[in-house]
Formats: structure tokens, sequence, C-alpha cells
């Protein structure tokens, strides 16, 4: 047993829910997987992730040819994805499966599996790397950990605090400074802000019906947050305390989940219901563009050129491509049941 092994499992006894994460030598591929795991995909281009939520599964789609290559299981109700700090691993929040699943974002192989961690329907990293967070949907908490970096690479986690919270954690999002996690409570109506240093609740206050993603803008003062229950996103200015309601924006209806347009100006809302997509200004909080979002879309990646955008199309088992110079599907990719999370390396910047 490797002294990382060895760590991994008293910590785990302990009950301290540890994780020790991304050493060298930590994933304990056998040669032939290993070597596996160094062959570029299809085309030379990284490969868009796209999670089926009702088959336990990720699509892992050719970033040149748009087809998919392969099928990964994952645990159960697998719903959102984020980097880890290092950019060796995807991480897939197995909602229901009480697990993470790590992923080369470069070869669509899965590297690893962290278990005890409760409930991760949405997760989040700190700028600063120093937290982690984890929405716990079904329970109705907040988890919120320390996160350190050893020498030799990757990441440890340790829980700090467990926050209990409204019914539903959806969506969660981090300041620039790293000092507070914002979190959509969905079946509450209601936000949350908790201060990462002491783990404590800063407010808790109404919203619009059933909010879902939210989103903050690049001087940390607005949060906007689209209302699935409602056609609107609504914005509050959280410089001050309590936060005020700034303004709600006229969307499509089913406003659900947000994707930057990487010029720290714009940012794109999909609208569930509505079957579209919208751009707004965050400097005159309106919408200033709106594109097509076939079959429920959800949430969203963006190339690098901004031409094109790839929407989860929930309703339809599959992944949308829009071209948003033209406003039109230029392709729908079949993927698994239920299509949730997409993301890629090859990407727009992401405020």
């Amino acid at each position: 047993m490797t002294a990382l092994r060895r760590r991994q499992v008293v910590a785990l006894a302990a009950g301290t829910l540890t994780a020790a994460l991304l050493a060298p030598g930590a994933f304990g591929q056998a040669p032939a997987a290993a070597a596996a795991s160094a062959a570029p995909t299809t085309g030379g281009k990284p490969p868009i992730f796209v999670l089926n939520s009702l088959d336990a599964t990720i699509s892992v789609i050719d970033g040149s040819t748009l087809t998919e290559i392969r099928r990964l299981p994952t645990g159960k109700e697998p719903h959102h994805l984020y980097l880890s700090p290092d950019e060796k691993s995807l991480l897939v929040a197995n909602a229901v499966g009480d697990t993470i699943t790590l992923v080369d974002p470069r070869t669509g192989l899965v590297q690893k599996t962290l278990e005890n961690i409760v409930d991760p329907y949405q997760l989040r990293f700190s700028p600063d790397m120093k937290w982690f967070v984890t929405a716990a949907n079904r329970l109705n908490h907040l988890d919120i950990y320390r996160v350190t970096r050893p020498a030799a690479g990757g990441f440890e986690l340790a829980l700090a605090k467990r926050v209990p919270a409204g019914k539903t954690p959806s969506h969660v999002v981090i300041d620039t400074r790293s000092t507070v996690v914002y979190a959509s409570l969905q079946d509450s109506d209601q936000m949350i802000a908790v201060d990462l240093a002491t783990q404590t609740p800063r407010w808790t206050i109404p919203v619009g019906k059933m909010p879902a993603d939210v989103y903050l803008t690049a001087d940390d003062k607005y949060l906007m947050t689209g209302l699935t229950g409602d056609s609107v996103v609504e914005v509050y200015d959280v410089s001050v305390n309590p936060p005020k309601l700034f303004k709600r924006i006229p969307t499509g209806a089913g406003a659900h989940a947000f994707r930057a347009w990487g010029d720290k100006r714009h940012v794109l809302v999909s609208n569930r219901v509505a079957n579209t997509i919208n751009r707004i200004d965050t400097q005159t909080m309106t919408v200033v563009d709106t594109y097509p979002g076939p079959s429920g879309p959800d949430d969203m990646d963006l190339t690098p050129d901004r031409k094109y955008i790839y929407s989860a199309s929930r309703w339809a088992g599959k992944m949308s491509v829009i071209d948003t110079e033209t406003k039109k599907v230029v392709k729908q990719v079949p993927v698994g049941k239920s299509p949730h999370g997409v993301w890629t390396l090859d990407h727009a910047g992401r405020l």
C-alpha cells in the first residue's frame, strides 16, 4: 500500500471525508490504460463532454467531427462539470451516487472516482483554490471543503463544515476574492450567501419563482439568477447587505443556466421552456441578442471564437450546435437520456 493510499484509508475511516487526489501514481492505472490515456482523440481537438443524467453516462464527442466517440459510465445522476485546479481532471458530479468521477479533459478517459462526497449536485472551486463547495440538492445543505495542494501535485479536500440551507440548493457561484459563496435555493424561492472563512451564512433573501443558476458580474457587484418558474433573470446588488433587487430582465420562459460570453461584459442564459438562448449585456442589464435553443436548452459551452454555442437539449437527448452569426442550429449530436452538463477544454473565457 502506498503512502498516498494509506492517507486516504485513514482519513476516510476517521470520518473526515478527506480525499487525497491527483498525486502522481494515484490513479492506479494498469500500464495499458495509462498508455491509452495519453492517446489523442480523433482530429486532435479536445473532446466535448455531455452528461446524460438519466443514463448515468458521459458522452465523449470528438471536438473536430462533432460525433460521439465513446460513452463512459459514471455514478448515478451526473449533473454538472468542473475543472480541477491543475487542469488535469474534469470533475463530474454524480449527485445520487455520492461520488465525483475524474475524467481526463484531453483524452476523455476515466481516471478515478472519489467516494463519500455527499449529494454533489453542483460544485465549484474558489478562484484562490483554497475552497471547494458542493450543493446537496436532495439533502438541503452546502458542503464547504478546505483545499490543500501538495507539492507533489493535485489537491486534497477536507470537509470544513456542512451548512444547512433552504429547500433544494441548486447552483453555486463564488466571488473573485474567494470570500463568499452564493447559492440558489430552488424550492424555497430564496438565495443564500455564506462566508467561506467562517462557513456561516451572511444572509438569506426571498427571490422569484424557482431560482436555478447564479452568475456574478466581473466586478462582483451584481448577482444574477435565472428563474426557471418564470421568464426573467433577476439581478441583485450584493455590494450592500442585505442585497437589493436591482432589475428584472425579461427573457424567455424557464430562464435557467448561464454561460459567460468571455468578454467580462456579456452572459448567455438558456430558457428551458421558451427553447431560446439570450445574450445579456451586464452593463445595461438588457437582452441584446437571442438564439435558438431547441428541446429544453440547459447547460452550455462556447467555442473560443464565440461562433458556436454547444447546448444540452434536455428533452431530445442531443447536444445542439448553434451558429451565433446565422442564429441557426447547424448540427445536433445524439447522446444519452436527459443530457445536462456540457463542457470542453477548447472554450471561450469563463468571465
